[in-house]
């Protein structure tokens, strides 16, 4: 879904932005956007507000009301997001894309989906269209995670039993906010043990401190595993649509075989009655991540599309 522009630069951003534009989000706007992925059940875990609030600090965005829409716009990858709200036409969206150049931002629109470009084939009268499979969401049926039913999931059911056999007392806690030192803990570990972790990753540590930090505030839910005294993994999740929980992060030990496959597991028995799909989000064009996520047998696949403005 990202696309490099080169209209705006981040350094001068204070500079060339019109305003209204809001910089960031803070737990008072969290009621505006959810009323908003209440009303409009997006499936793209980029609107939810968990989300936007742990990732501020490495992805600012600005945002405001447009509209009667909520308008998010990412200073990282210099592009808008599809605005939440009633469809705009494509007339409309070449609107947009001229507000966006009269506030000093990169005309660019993502997050839009393949079902607007089919019912309005005309957008291309405006917009150059591309396809962004490296950031196409990953959707589950939370049942169909849960039952494992199936010869291709089969493999899963195996591991989950092999360790069951290696760890009979394995257990499984609900976490909550006074569990914050153990994930910060967990996770901190997990990157330490990579050769090279990136700026990604670092930031995904930050965004799950923060996320832990505020548990409570954001509506948020998880899960750990522990086996022979000591966490080995966990997730944490919440709710994007009336019929969607987001995955928002989720961390397993890699010298417990089968543990990612249990916290999976376990975590689609736990939200089976509370929603119908999992969203596992992005794989970000990772070779292993994409064949993992594949492995599970998505329901579908939420595949983003890319419109820039013809200028």
């Amino acid at each position: 879904m990202h696309t490099p522009c080169t209209q705006v630069s981040r350094d001068h951003m204070e500079q060339t932005i019109n305003f209204p534009f809001k910089k960031g989000f803070t737990l008072s706007d969290m009621a505006l956007i959810a009323s908003y992925q209440e009303q409009y059940a997006p499936m793209s875990c980029e609107y939810n507000f968990a989300n936007l609030f742990a990732w501020n600090e490495a992805y600012t965005h600005l945002w405001c009301s447009y509209e009667d829409r909520i308008l998010i716009y990412d200073t990282a990858h210099n592009q808008a997001f599809m605005p939440m709200g009633e469809d705009l036409t494509p007339e409309a969206l070449a609107g947009l894309a001229q507000y966006l150049i009269r506030a000093g931002l990169c005309p660019v629109i993502g997050l839009v989906c393949r079902d607007y470009l089919e019912y309005y084939p005309e957008v291309e009268k405006f917009f150059l269209v591309e396809e962004n499979r490296d950031h196409a969401e990953y959707l589950y049926l939370t049942r169909k995670l849960h039952s494992l039913r199936g010869t291709k999931l089969h493999k899963k059911k195996n591991l989950i039993a092999q360790f069951n056999s290696l760890y009979p007392d394995y257990r499984i806690k609900t976490l909550g906010p006074g569990d914050l030192e153990e994930i910060e803990h967990f996770s901190r570990q997990m990157l330490d043990r990579m050769d090279s972790p990136d700026e990604n990753l670092e930031n995904e540590y930050r965004a799950i401190v923060k996320t832990m930090t505020y548990f409570n505030e954001l509506n948020m839910g998880g899960l750990s595993l522990s086996a022979e005294d000591r966490m080995i993994a966990f997730s944490l999740f919440s709710r994007l649509n009336p019929f969607t929980y987001d995955i928002q992060f989720e961390k397993s030990d890699y010298e417990y075989k089968g543990a990612s496959q249990v916290i999976n597991w376990e975590t689609a028995k736990f939200l089976k009655g509370k929603c119908r799909y999992l969203n596992r989000e992005q794989d970000l064009g990772i070779k292993g991540l994409r064949q993992a996520k594949l492995s599970y047998d998505p329901e579908a696949l939420f595949i983003p599309y890319v419109l820039k403005f013809k200028q």
